[in-house]
């Protein structure tokens, strides 16, 4: 069953009724977010637009952007190859330990559905910062200095692999197919709450998790470390006493800036951390406090840490942005776009693609994302790794292999990179 327009935009604020998304099995399921990319670019064009009618100036930056976009490419690839390990764990426990089957068409399934998602959502999101193994993979989602809805799209490839046990309670009575569209809703009602143009809902701000409230969890201010930690609902922070209201001025990003936009670096950095502090801490029971305790914690340390040694934010924050010359900005962002249609094509067509011509594809992205990360630092090597790339991109499409439907866009293919190939 396929999804209207309309349909589609109503999923991404999460209100499409249950008559609208109940599906009987999980192959009838649309692929909401897939679906909604169009939708994600329309709403950075006019967020763009609102601040500058605003405030004067542009929501974020080019090189935050570009890395933005690279993390969240990067964090779908897995997708391409392999079905979800969230739904490949729930189905797994739903066909050998179900207790019963609620009704896939109830309504009272379908609202079930969104509190137990939502709940399950909070405790993961939780942990996830207060334990460093897991905080190492989401701490990805909080690495831009900027809060724009690219930022909404800065998500960890590492973090799927540590969500899908929290939903697996459910897995006990919830049909499947309820459950994928219920966890598609909820990480789709969290990208518009990614922007500082939305200020306060009124009312709603009581219920639902908010741009304000959202603000909160991604300072790096001391009152605003762990808190409001809400996919949909703001109601669980309030129970369970992790709510703070947006007071002083937010200053986003990490306590400690990863200063990088190179995607690979950006998902493996804390993990090479965490085992050099892992195999530097003495005593057995300390090693595995690395692992298992906040990223805070350290010998003789509350589980997370001290609240007194979480930086002071003065306001004046300046965020690492290396300088680079217009054109080279220009160049990263022409070159973006045609791997990011290049992604959605793969996306589009992954059904009808050799498994060779999916791993080079996905390949050729991982190694334009890398290269693009080189130039926004401005790194000296980063010219050699682009002409490298430009030179596999174009020798890859010369044997066929990155064909597209489209003649125009075959063109633009072979002038930008024979251009860049010879020219950068």
């Amino acid at each position: 069953m396929g999804t209207t327009a309309g349909q589609q935009l109503r999923a991404l604020f999460y209100v499409l009724s249950p008559g609208e998304s109940s599906f009987r099995t999980l192959e009838e399921v649309p692929d909401y977010v897939e679906k909604s990319i169009p939708f994600f670019i329309a709403f950075i064009v006019l967020e763009f637009a609102v601040s500058w009618v605003q405030q004067h100036k542009l929501p974020g930056r080019i090189n935050d952007g570009i890395s933005s976009l690279s993390l969240g490419i990067l964090s779908r690839l897995p997708d391409v190859l392999f079905r979800s390990v969230d739904l490949v764990s729930y189905i797994y426990v739903w066909n050998n330990y179900k207790l019963f089957e609620l009704p896939w068409d109830s309504p009272w399934t379908w609202y079930l559905t969104f509190l137990g998602v939502d709940f399950a959502y909070y405790w993961f999101h939780r942990i996830s910062h207060e334990v460093n193994i897991l905080w190492a993979a989401h701490q990805v989602h909080h690495s831009s200095e900027d809060y724009n809805l690219f930022t909404a799209l800065r998500q960890s490839f590492l973090q799927r692999y540590t969500s899908w046990m929290f939903n697996l309670p459910m897995a006990l009575f919830i049909p499947p197919s309820v459950f994928a569209v219920h966890l598609q809703f909820n990480l789709l009602y969290q990208f518009w709450i990614h922007t500082e143009v939305v200020t306060n809902i009124g009312p709603l701000e009581w219920i639902l998790n908010t741009p304000s409230h959202h603000r909160v969890h991604h300072g790096r201010n001391p009152y605003c470390i762990d808190k409001n930690y809400g996919g949909t609902l703001i109601i669980w922070d309030r129970i369970f006493g992790t709510f703070e209201a947006e007071d002083a001025k937010v200053v986003y990003g990490l306590t400690h800036p990863v200063n990088s936009f190179e995607p690979i670096l950006l998902q493996l950095r804390p993990l090479a951390h965490i085992w050099n502090t892992f195999w530097a801490t003495p005593g057995f029971w300390n090693k595995l406090s690395v692992i298992f305790k906040g990223p805070g914690w350290g010998p003789g340390k509350p589980r997370l840490g001290l609240p007194e040694e979480i930086p002071v934010v003065t306001g004046n924050e300046v965020p690492f942005n290396p300088s680079v010359p217009a054109y080279l900005n220009c160049y990263a962002v022409v070159h973006f776009a045609v791997i990011m249609e290049l992604y959605i094509d793969l996306l589009a067509t992954v059904t009808t693609l050799s498994q060779e011509n999916i791993l080079l594809r996905i390949g050729i992205i991982i190694l334009s994302l890398t290269s693009f990360g080189f130039l926004m630092e401005n790194r000296p090597k980063a010219r050699i790794l682009e002409i490298i790339r430009c030179s596999v991109f174009l020798g890859v499409y010369k044997l066929g292999y990155l064909r597209n439907q489209l003649s125009l866009l075959d063109y633009a293919y072979e002038i930008i990179s024979t251009c860049a190939a010879k020219d950068y």
